[in-house]
């Protein structure tokens, strides 16, 4: 934040408007002067205004990069009172350039050059070091590019650099746009049913997904993809057992236009090589629909990365598998958003469990970890005897966007609202936008960057379906409002180390449904949020991440140095999975499948719920910003560390799981747990799982630390308080603080 100060010279010009140079002067400086809104010549076009723009730094909220491609010269962009600078434009294709018209305020460059670049990261000179001056500097240049930029290297005064119009002339050749349909094609991993659809239909394609997969050695990391689809209306007896990979959703507005009479079913038995537990039940999802369940009880015993959102239960849900007594079927997490069950909540073995703004008529049961907000009938605070920690309300929600067909067949998306202190289901009459699937590019497996890009630069928004995805380039998302989301699983891979997403830092963006998974060549991020070092106010709008996950290490031998960093003020992290893969379709491995931290927050007013991230090789999450929220954190240490040479952190034994920064001043969690499992050496030790600042501010709020069959030590809770886990007590049991401090 600039702090406060005195009227100066520079806010007195400020007040007087922009600066004009006389004709006389202007050339004494050799500078060419041009009314802003004129146009370089009859056959050039104004190929800037109204584009995407991003800058190094804002001085305010109230100077934004887009200020100054806006067309109205009363606005402007202003940096920070540093040397370098740089404002740049996304013309959204490769253009021809030939003249660039800088309309300065009284702050301006001593020293700049324009610059361009076809991929907004490798940067070409198309003018030499020029000399700016306040008021209108026309540059007749020649070159090419997507992005065009100033880059200031020395300011003129003591404070930013402030343009009024950052103007960019050439051809005005366009790429040809990409065609899009209300209809469109979701390919042949995508079935649609309809109330006439034959039950025995339904039930053929449901059992042939998942038969493929019982008891296969490969389906875990497999390349298979299903999507079940239910038009709005009832279905006779269907019984859905969801695999991995696979996504059973209503195309109703509301999730009771869609009624399925039977299950849809997740249960243990059928995973190869670990048949006895629900543990390894991820990647999959149900979604805004309604079940009459046969014998009166849904059974959703699932893990990490299985959402299940938009639901009405109309009778009970079970938690957990069929074999949950004698010492079997372990479950291990999971997270319900926006539902209603009429019926009993029941958890059996799950060891942790979110639950967020939705409705229930009781909760029965708890192992170690359960955390409410926002949900109507939830247990009252009790942690750690039962272990519930209950919030009344989430501090700022927006739920997922979801497809759904309207009355004349065509299809949608439909964007639900921004809610704050939210409790209890947002349906029916859910307030929202909803957006024509013509304004979507649809992506297919086999679509490149540079195609998802081209779209994105038309001002489309980004569908992503079923299948995987080979990145060679930035997927770049630079417009505000855009939303970008998958069904079923769509996953990304980046080659030769590039990032897969980045989202500007603009307001609003929304991504949902999407699956990471790092390429073999190490990727410093595969996704980020904002830009380093800028801090804009989204509180209004922020941008939301929901169900996103992230995999270092599982089909290939991945390597990323960070899965995310989210930079960005005021976003929203609503349910992410991020795991260093403990196991996979190719080989894992301390020196294999490498990655230091699974999320990095700079952001200040960051709220994240539903966190899960494991087995990252330093600290787990690191929390530099302020004022930032967790409701729900889920962590296991790194099970292959090889010795405790290798594992030494800043502060002592290992790396705590959360740390938030020793600056930061106001931090909140609420229900977080840690587990060590060090199986490859049993006698490695981590001294501490939470790593705060002692600061009233910070404060973390039912925490606790577990040693999974006593294999490995954490010897610490939250800083040096909580003791240690092995707990001389029993096996498993956990160690656990109420407040800190």
């Amino acid at each position: 934040m600039t702090p406060p100060i005195p009227v100066s010279p520079r806010k007195r010009l400020r007040r007087r408007g922009q600066v004009v140079l006389s004709g006389a002067l202007a050339v004494a400086l050799g500078i060419t002067v041009a009314s802003v809104s004129g146009t370089a010549s009859a056959a050039d076009t104004l190929l800037s205004q109204g584009k995407p723009a991003t800058a190094s730094s804002l001085e305010s909220a109230a100077f934004p990069a887009s200020n100054a491609v806006d067309g109205n010269a009363g606005t402007r962009w202003s940096s920070t009172f540093a040397d370098p600078q740089w404002l740049q434009v996304d013309l959204g294709s490769t253009q021809t350039i030939s003249q660039v018209v800088l309309n300065w305020e009284a702050a301006y460059a001593s020293a700049f050059t324009i610059q361009t670049s076809a991929n907004g990261t490798s940067w070409t000179n198309i003018s030499p070091v020029t000399t700016g001056q306040a008021g209108v500097q026309t540059l007749n240049i020649t070159g090419s590019g997507r992005y065009v930029r100033m880059n200031g290297t020395t300011r003129a005064t003591p404070y930013g650099y402030s343009l009024w119009e950052f103007q960019v002339f050439g051809s005005g050749t366009t790429t040809p746009t990409i065609p899009t349909s209300d209809t469109p094609d979701f390919g042949s991993n995508v079935r649609i049913f309809e109330p006439g659809t034959a039950a025995a239909t339904i039930q053929s394609a449901v059992d042939s997904a998942f038969n493929a997969q019982l008891r296969s050695p490969t389906a875990q990391f497999g390349s298979q993809r299903h999507v079940f689809l239910f038009k709005p209306g009832t279905y006779g007896r269907v019984w859905a057992n969801v695999g991995f990979y696979t996504t059973v959703a209503g195309l109703g507005l509301n999730p009771d236009d869609v009624t399925i009479n039977g299950a849809v079913n997740v249960d243990s038995g059928w995973n190869y090589g670990d048949e006895k537990n629900a543990t390894q039940n991820f990647w999959r999802s149900m979604e805004n629909l309604s079940i009459v369940p046969e014998g009166g009880t849904n059974r959703w015993a699932v893990s990490q990365a299985a959402p299940m959102r938009r639901v009405h239960i109309k009778g009970n849900l079970t938690l957990a598998p069929s074999n949950q007594d004698n010492g079997q079927g372990y479950s291990s997490g999971g997270y319900l958003a926006d539902s209603i069950v009429d019926g009993v909540v029941s958890s059996g073995s799950q060891q942790q469990w979110y639950t967020r703004d939705s409705r229930i008529s009781r909760w029965d049961g708890g192992v170690w970890n359960m955390v409410y907000s926002g949900v109507q009938g939830a247990p009252a605070n009790a942690f750690p005897n039962p272990p519930h920690t209950t919030l009344a309300t989430t501090p700022v929600t927006r739920e997922k966007p979801y497809l759904y067909v309207d009355s004349a067949g065509l299809y949608r998306v439909f964007v639900p609202a921004l809610r704050r202190n939210s409790a209890g289901a947002t349906w029916p009459n859910a307030a929202g936008t909803s957006i024509p699937m013509r304004e979507f590019y649809v992506a297919k497996p086999g679509d490149t960057a540079a195609k998802i890009n081209q779209a994105l630069a038309q001002g489309l928004n980004l569908f992503f379906t079923p299948g995987t995805y080979t990145l060679n380039d930035t997927i770049r998302v630079t417009r505000a409002n855009t939303v970008v989301t998958g069904i079923g699983f769509p996953t990304l891979i980046p080659s030769g180390g590039v990032e897969a997403l980045n989202v500007a830092d603009v307001d609003g963006v929304k991504v949902s449904g999407l699956t990471f998974d790092a390429g073999t060549t190490n990727s410093a991020t595969l996704m980020s949020v904002g830009r380093a070092g800028v801090h804009t106010d989204h509180a209004a709008n922020p941008i939301s991440l929901q169900d996103v996950f992230f995999r270092i290490g599982s089909s290939v031998q991945g390597k990323a140095t960070t899965t995310l960093a989210v930079h960005a003020d005021d976003t929203i992290i609503d349910h992410i999975w991020a795991w260093r893969a403990d196991h996979g379709g190719a080989p894992t491995g301390w020196a294999v499948n490498t990655g230091d931290t699974g999320l990095i927050v700079n952001g200040d007013d960051v709220l994240a719920t539903g966190l899960f991230v494991e087995h990252y090789q330093k600290y787990e999450v690191i929390w530099n910003g302020n004022r930032g929220k967790t409701i729900f954190f889920q962590n296991e240490k790194p099970y292959d560390v090889p010795n405790q040479a290798a594992w030494i952190g800043p502060r002592g034994n290992g790396y705590a799981a959360y740390k938030v920064a020793d600056a930061v001043t106001d931090h909140q969690l609420w229900g977080g747990g840690s587990y060590a499992y060090f199986n490859v050496n049993p006698a490695v030790r981590v001294d501490r799982a939470f790593e705060v600042p002692n600061r009233s501010g910070v404060q973390l709020r039912s925490v606790l630390t577990v040693s999974l069959g006593d294999v490995g030590t954490i010897a610490n809770v939250v800083n040096d308080t909580g003791g240690a886990v092995p707990n001389p007590a029993g096996n498993t049991t956990p160690r656990n603080v109420v407040a800190y401090p």
